[in-house]
Formats: structure tokens, sequence, C-alpha cells
């Protein structure tokens, strides 16, 4: 059975940061340790109720395109184990599947995201001006469509409980340079493309999905963070795809689907989920994990 954490608390330990799923421990060496919890934000809020097992599964799955992908890019992962780095009166089984070690980057202030269909905050920018992130579309594409090629919509980084916003690859590059702009664009479409031919033979759609690129000393360009998990990503089943309406997801839109449903303002605290709705939202994370990499709960 998977383990259930909403915080971490390593004996000896404190977190260097805290963020709305991850906490992050310092290490020697320059290198950190990242635990996934179990919490689950939406609408960028923190909810009250964990999702049991989501921080194993979300860590496994990355882990497995981390790896599937390292052809493309180099990733954060040192391949030190969890074990040998956790002190000793640790619960190891509690964070060892929910944990990696990684080296220290320095986090690009921009989420690199790749768009192969027109939905979320794309379809809301096109509905509005014909185009995403400035990047003009053909007319009369429908909710969900295929784009004609996968596109590069980066956003900016915002504080937590704030909303990211989309901008144009001009504004990328006032922020980091054209070289380097170009070198996280490449990659975005890169792994995106390669990771949408992979899930489509399994019955996966993969409609869009953010990354996250740092810098080590050296000015080396590595990914990190997360890859490809249904809380960075939106996964559909191809057999339910259908253009014109938002296709059912293996990530938390079944959460988010809910919150709809009440009168909830979207600000903190958020309220708290049903049985139901944990029990659904474990499931689609399990089955996305199984599909994916071949990996059961």
């Amino acid at each position: 059975m998977p383990t259930c954490l909403s915080q971490s608390q390593i004996p000896g330990m404190e977190p260097k940061y805290r963020g709305k799923v991850r906490d992050i421990y310092a290490l020697p060496d320059d290198r950190l340790l990242i635990v996934a919890t179990d919490r689950l934000s939406a609408f960028d809020v923190i909810l009250p109720d964990p999702i049991p097992g989501k921080g194993e599964m979300l860590t496994q799955i990355s882990n497995f395109w981390f790896a599937k992908t390292q052809h493309l890019m180099p990733n954060h992962l040192t391949g030190a184990k969890v074990a040998d780095v956790l002190p000793k009166g640790t619960d190891v089984a509690l964070y060892e599947k929910r944990s990696v070690v990684v080296r220290g980057l320095k986090p690009l202030p921009v989420e690199a995201i790749a768009r192969g269909y027109l939905i979320g905050s794309g379809w809301k920018d096109y509905q509005a001006r014909g185009a995403v992130c400035g990047i003009a579309l053909p007319k009369g594409l429908r909710q969900a469509e295929q784009l004609p090629e996968a596109i590069f919509t980066p956003s900016t980084k915002a504080a937590m409980g704030d909303h990211d916003e989309n901008v144009s690859m001009e504004a990328v590059i006032s922020l980091i340079g054209s070289d380097l702009a170009e070198q996280v664009r490449d990659a975005t479409l890169a792994i995106y493309r390669y990771a949408s031919n992979y899930a489509a033979e399994r019955g996966i759609i993969i409609a869009d999905t953010k990354l996250e690129f740092g810098l080590d000393e050296s000015g080396k360009l590595y990914v990190m963070d997360e890859m490809l998990t249904p809380d960075s990503s939106r996964f559909w089943p191809a057999d339910e795809y259908k253009v014109g309406t938002s296709p059912p997801s293996y990530d938390k839109q079944f959460v988010r689907d809910y919150l709809e449903t009440l009168t909830w303002n979207k600000r903190a605290p958020g309220p708290h989920l049903p049985d139901h709705v944990i029990e659904g939202t474990a499931a689609k994370y399990a089955e996305a994990l199984k599909r994916l990499a071949g990996i059961e709960i």
C-alpha cells in the first residue's frame, strides 16, 4: 500500500523550502533532497485534505520520464539513493518512493510550457485574441482541438497564491537572453514531442505540459523539478477524446471539476474534499502511472 504524508518531518533536518507540494532539504555537496508530499493544490490554493500515495506516484512518473528523456536534455537527478542521505531514525519506507536526491541548480524565472492542443488558458487566449502567447493560430479552431504543430507558450513564475501569467517568447528573451531562451524552447518542444508519441502508443494524449529548467555553476542547462506528471500536464484518455469539449483527465481536473460545483471563492483556506473525490483522484494518478510507466500500485 502507498504511504500518506501531508508534511515531511525528517529528524535533525529543517526544510529549506516548503512549496505547494514539495518540501526541499539542503544536503552536503550542493545537493538537495526533494520530498513530494501528498498535498494537493487547486487554483493555486493548498487544499486541507491529502491524496494518499500521490507523492509516491508523482515521483515515480517523473523518474520514469527523466530516464526516458535524458538523451534529449540532462536532468537534475544525481542517482544517489534516498536511504543513504536520510538521518538515522527516519522512516525510510515513508520517504524513499516519494523523494529524490538532486543537484543544486539556479532555477530559471520562467515556466516552460508546450501545448499540442487548445485547452485551458490557451483556449481562453485564443478566443480573445486568436493567438496564444503572441503566436497567431488558424481561425476556426475548437476547444481541445489539436494544433497544427506543438507550440512553446511560456509563463511567468508567480509567488505562492498568485497566478502565473502567459508571456511571449520576446518576454522570455528579455529575462534570460536569446541563447538560453532558445535552448529552453527547443528542449521543451523536443521533450513534449517525444513524450506525446510514447504516450499515444499507450492510449494517452498529452495535451500540454509544463517543465522547469535550471543552471549549474558553469551555466549548463538542466531540466528539473518534476516531469510530465498529472500535476504538470494534461493527460487525456485517447478513447474518450472529443473535439469541442473539455476531455476527462488523468490529473487533478477531477478535483477542479468538483470545486467548480461549490460556492468557494478560490482563495485560502480551501474546502475539504469528500472521500469519493479523494479516492477518485488517487485512482486517476494510479492509472496514469500504470499505463505510462507500467508500475502498479
